[in-house]
Formats: C-alpha cells, structure tokens, sequence
C-alpha cells in the first residue's frame, strides 16, 4: 500500500510539472534523423569542392590565380560561419530553429549553383582559355554564382556547429546511470557518418560530376540537401529544443570593456576578502595574477550598488565575474598554441592544384576504370581514419605491453609530430610535381596543359598520406588540448577553434597565391601558378610553403615551451576552503 501511494504521489508530481512533455521527447529516436541531416549536408557540399576549379576554369573562364583564390575565400567564410551560427544559436534562435534555417540556406545555394550549370544565360558562351580570347563573366552572371557560394557557407555555419550539441541535448539525461555511455555511443557514430560522408562526397558526388556533368553533378547534392531538410524538420515534434541562453563571447566582450573602464582602479590588497566578484556556487574567489590588467573587470567598486541581492551583478556591462575572467584568459593564453596550426589548414587546403596535377596524370586503376581527379582527397581521409582506428587499437596497447605499463604519447608531442609530418608532405608534394613537369616537358606537353601523362597519379597518394597523419597527430592533439586546458564551460569554444583555424587559413592561403602570382608574374614571365601548370611552377609554390612549414615548426617548439606544464591543474587560483 505505502509503495503504491508513492508511485500515486510520484506520478502526481508528473502529471503536475510543466516539464512533463519534455521528458517524453529526445532519446535514441531522433538520432537518425538528426545524424542524418547533418550526413546529407556534408554529402551535398563537400561534394562541390573538390571539381569547382575545374568547373569555373571551363565556364567561367578563370585563371588558376583566381579561382583558387575565389574557392579559398569560399572555403574560409564556410569555416568562419559556424563560429557566428554557434553564436546566434546560443544567444538567439536555438540550436533546432539554427539547423533548420541553415539547412534550408544551404538547399537555396545549391539549386541556385544548379541553375548556373542548367541555364545556359547564368555563364558566358563556351570557349577555350588555353587557346582563345574568351569572354568574361558578366557582374550579373558573378553574382548570381557567388550568392549560390554565401548562401551554403550560412547553411554551413548554421548545420555544422549546432548538431552534435543539438544530438546530445536529446540524450543527455543526468538521471540515467549509463548517460555517460549513451553520449560516447553518440558520439561515436556521429564522427563516423561524419567521415563515411566526406567520402561518399569525395568519390560518388565527384564521379558522378565527372561522368554525367554538371547539371546532374550540381543536382543530385540538391536533391541530398532537400532530402535532409525534410527528414529534419519531419522529426520536429519528437525533439527537445533548449531555449537559446547567454552566449559565452557576449562575456567575453564583457570583461574587456569593464576591464577598459575600470583600469584606473587600484588593485585590493593581497588576501582582502570580499574584493572580486564571484558566482555564489564557484569555487574561485580571486583571479590569478596573469594578465593581471584584466583582473580589473571583476573588482567590486561598492558592493550595495553594484551586487544584486542575489548574487549577480547588478550591471553585466559594469562588473564581471572571476569566472568569466579566468575563461577568457585561458582562451587567450591558447591562442599562440593555435596559431601554430594555420600554416598545416594552408597546407590542407591546397585542393585545387592536386585536382589540376591529377587531372593530366595517368589515373587508370584497370582499363576500364579511373579515379577521378577530385577524388585523390579521399586518400587524406582515409589515412587519418586508419591511424586513428591503428593508434587506439594497436600502437599504445603494444608500446604499453612493451613497457609493462599504460603508456600515452604527451598531446604536445602529437601535435609537433603533426607539423613535422606536414613539412614533409610539402617537400615530397614539390618532389612530386617537379617530376610531372618535367614529364610533361619532355614529352613535349609544354603548352598543352589538358594533355595526360603516362606518369600514374598514384604518386599523389604519398602527399594525402602524410597530410593525413598531419591532421592526425595536430588537428585532433589541439582539439584535445583545448579541452583539456580550458574550462568546460568553454568546450564549444574549444570545439569551434579548428574551424576558425580552418578559416584563418583559407585566407591567408589566398594572400600567399596572390603574392606569389604577382612576384612571379612581373616582367610578362609565366606565374608559378599559371593556367598551364606545366608552363608554372607549381613544385616552386609547393616549395615555398614546405620553407614556411618548417619555420612554423620552430615557432611551435617556442610556444609549446613558453606556454608550460599543460593542464588546467598549473594554474594556481584561490579557491573557498573546504572545495
């Protein structure tokens, strides 16, 4: 009887909670729908990269120069924008009304690159630029191109930030014993669909653009993006939708304008109490004493006017706390540790002269069948897949064996390994190039770039290996060490780092093609990068970024010795007694 009135009770309190719909949504029901929208995106966008240089050197009629360039700033806004639709999820919209928006965006700018490959009127007549004096593209012609591009890097930025958060809010149930295990199993298969998607992108999409052209090449990643805006939004009763909440860089913001208006203030005395502002639940009652200027941003003036009864400021925009001061110096104090990854994102980026290299080699598996010449990117996913799989699976249990005890390679030390690797795959990339040319050359292919050598284009592979294992090593030790040393109230931050690293990069790419074009082309002589790679130096290009590569890695081996001991533990803050 005493057990029945408590289920009666206990099934009160639920019948009578505002929160009882809740907790009937989420759960294991909605991840493939979730999985899924975020797998067709990848599918339909990553898809249109890799053969975009060829598409705008053919119809466009571009130069190597600038649509390299136009593709790397294509590039840095898609990895730039999930940084600003992180931002307007967790300030604004919300992370289901942020995907859904992005998806939809995303589908408009691929129906509209569709219509510039379906609709003769949306690019310039046909024309040869290796032999003829072609017509350029019209500004309406140009806009309509580039408003296809800004409307998938916003679809980007909504999609890509907010579904692996989105994924856990549906599962993460404190309550539930094995929460922790349910989120790994998430994660786990989201990384997964995540890769089986670059590839599927990589090699079916580019095959099919390469063997039924572009109107059905530029199609079928719409009719994979419609398909993922309609399995989204299918599952929209089913899902539990967080309410949008502070976002941590309004903070950020925060600290340094308070800290701006408060710097004519004294510091407090060394153990005053009560001096800095401090959540009521936090276990830190004082700043450190690195940039120790913005320690000015927490100092309460009068604490009648400036602390709410409750605990909070009064003004947000007039003091901080020492958490949100202490945040944003551990972001500050990774950031020299995160530049040194940008020179690796350039090398990374490098997509459009592999295709153009790849595209006048011998690229025949059998008789029958050839890889396509933007598939050779899939060789960079594949190694890091296996490393990955090698390093969990079979390095550290040997070494530990050997050992005779757990052994962990230092995230500081995988990192340097990475940057040395991506030295190498430059070096063995102007190796490799430089025997092409000279092929080509030789056998008399100098001015006919569209010629393909007898040369096999399986020497490429070496160089999307070794970029593999730098990305490896480098991309998933900084990712790891983000999380480590910052706070984990920052981990989207610490999630969003790479891509803005990624975007970085894209630019400053760009910045190194344009100047290379311009020294180079002076005096009527053929650019290093020229339209006619075999006319180019291309292996001289390759050559200069295996030199910044290299300086880089010097310049890593300073940060990694300025920054210290890694771990949050290093840190030494005043905490209340008995915490």
């Amino acid at each position: 009887m005493e057990d029945n009135k408590t289920e009666e009770s206990s099934d009160q309190r639920l019948m009578s909670s505002p929160e009882m719909p809740e907790r009937h949504k989420g759960g294991l029901i909605t991840m493939p729908f979730i999985i899924a929208n975020e797998s067709f995106e990848k599918v339909a966008s990553y898809g249109l990269v890799p053969n975009m240089i060829l598409y705008l050197i053919s119809y466009y009629h571009m130069g190597v120069a600038k649509g390299t360039n136009i593709l790397f700033f294509w590039q840095a806004a898609t990895n730039f924008t999930p940084i600003l639709g992180a931002f307007v999820a967790d300030s604004y919209l919300g992370r289901f009304l942020t995907i859904g928006l992005g998806s939809i965006s995303s589908l408009l700018g691929m129906i509209l690159l569709w219509l510039t490959a379906m609709v003769p009127q949306s690019k310039p007549p046909p024309c040869d630029i290796m032999t003829q004096s072609c017509r350029s593209p019209t500004a309406g012609q140009m806009t309509l191109l580039f408003s296809s591009f800004i409307l998938i890097s916003i679809g980007a930025g909504g999609v890509r930030p907010c579904s692996l958060a989105f994924g856990a809010d549906q599962l993460d149930r404190r309550d539930n014993p094995k929460n922790e295990r349910v989120l790994e199993r998430f994660f786990g298969w989201y990384y997964a669909s995540a890769a089986i998607s670059v590839l599927i992108a990589l090699t079916g999409i580019v095959y099919i653009q390469d063997h039924f052209g572009y109107g059905v090449g530029f199609g079928v990643p719409a009719i994979v993006m419609l398909i993922s805006v309609v399995v989204f939004f299918l599952a929209s009763p089913l899902y539990i939708k967080q309410v949008a909440s502070k976002s941590l860089l309004t903070g950020f913001v925060q600290v340094f304008i308070v800290a701006y208006k408060n710097r004519n203030l004294t510091f407090p005395l060394p153990n005053s109490t009560g001096s800095y502002h401090h959540k009521r639940d936090s276990n830190i009652v004082e700043p450190t004493d690195n940039l120790r200027f913005l320690n000015k941003a927490c100092i309460i003036r009068n604490p009648e006017q400036d602390v709410a009864p409750d605990g909070s400021a009064s003004n947000p925009w007039s003091l901080c706390t020492v958490d949100q001061v202490e945040e944003l110096k551990a972001l500050i104090k990774v950031l020299p540790i995160w530049s040194t990854g940008i020179i690796m994102s350039i090398n990374l980026s490098q997509n459009t002269f592999p295709v153009l290299q790849a595209s006048s080699m011998d690229r025949h598996l059998t008789k029958k069948f050839q890889i396509p010449a933007g598939s050779y990117g899939m060789f960079n996913i594949i190694s890091l897949a296996l490393w990955v799989i090698l390093y969990d699976r079979a390095v550290l249990p040997t070494i530990s064996k050997i050992k005779g005890k757990p052994v962990r390679i230092g995230v500081k030390l995988r990192m340097g390994i990475g940057l040395f690797l991506t030295c190498i795959a430059m070096v063995v990339s102007a190796i490799v190039e430089n025997a092409r040319r000279r092929e080509a050359i030789r056998d008399g292919f100098q001015n006919n770039p569209q010629a393909v050598l007898k040369m096999s284009a399986m020497w490429l592979v070496p160089q999307f290996c070794l970029n593999g294992l730098a990305e490896a090593f480098t991309a998933i030790g900084q990712t790891e060490f983000f999380y480590s040393e910052l706070p984990k109230s920052m981990s989207s931050i610490a999630a969003a780092l790479f891509g803005l690293g990624l975007a970085v990069a894209n630019l400053l790419a760009s910045v190194v093609v344009s100047i290379v074009d311009d020294i180079t082309s002076k005096g009527g002589k053929d650019s290093w990068v020229s339209s006619n790679i075999n006319k180019g130096r291309i292996d001289n290009y390759y050559w200069v970024l295996a030199i910044l590569s290299f300086i880089n890695l010097f310049y890593y081996f300073l940060c990694a010795w300025a920054y210290g001991p890694s771990g949050r533990r290093a840190t030494k803050v005043k905490v209340l007694p008995g915490r």
